[in-house]
């Protein structure tokens, strides 16, 4: 099912890069927001031609593939997962999240509780920001949760901070790998 996890790999991602930063940003009764920030040495064609596929850096899902998952890219579209028949069962589906406002190139905001939040009176917002900078792009990953829900939600943020930098180090390392070495220099 849909992992919780991976904070090592989260915490090596944030504190690797010198222009990364994160935190969070507050925290109280029935909340959390959660803020990650790095520049990348990519354009922001090269960084939102990414980020409007996830299927090929997000890493909690829960048919455990993230192939399955499909962003509509556009106000009112989904960020859905298709799940695949499972004990004489049908295929299911669940939506991680609704878009409700796309400026490409510049900004990606949906809504949504992510994962396990899901089954609580909680409802998220993430909004991914892309600025020049330098000669990079600077992604600023925003995610926001309030609510009611049946456990401690501010105890629960550190948590989901955690996996929202793995989210854009997903991203990060996607970036990475599809970099095509400048032919000029050879």
């Amino acid at each position: 099912m849909y992992r919780i996890g991976s904070i090592l790999a989260a915490a090596t991602f944030v504190c690797a890069p010198a222009s990364a930063s994160a935190e969070i940003i507050e925290s109280e009764h029935g909340g959390f927001a959660s803020r990650h920030s790095v520049v990348v040495p990519a354009s922001r064609a090269d960084v939102w031609r990414e980020l409007v596929h996830p299927e090929n850096w997000w890493s909690h899902t829960w048919s455990n593939d993230a192939h399955n998952l499909h962003l509509d890219a556009q106000a009112g579209g989904c960020f859905c997962e298709s799940l695949p028949p499972s004990d004489g069962w049908p295929a299911g589906s669940v939506e991680h999240m609704r878009v409700v406002m796309v400026m490409p190139g510049t900004l990606l905001r949906m809504s949504g509780s992510l994962g396990p939040l899901q089954a609580e009176g909680l409802t998220g917002t993430l909004t991914v920001t892309l600025a020049e900078e330098g000669e990079g792009t600077r992604i600023t990953w925003d995610y926001i949760t309030g609510g009611h829900a049946r456990f401690p939600v501010e105890q629960f943020g550190p948590i989901v901070d955690g996996v929202q930098a793995e989210f854009l180090g997903g991203l990060v390392a996607q970036l990475d790998d599809e970099t095509v070495p400048d032919e000029s220099e050879s």
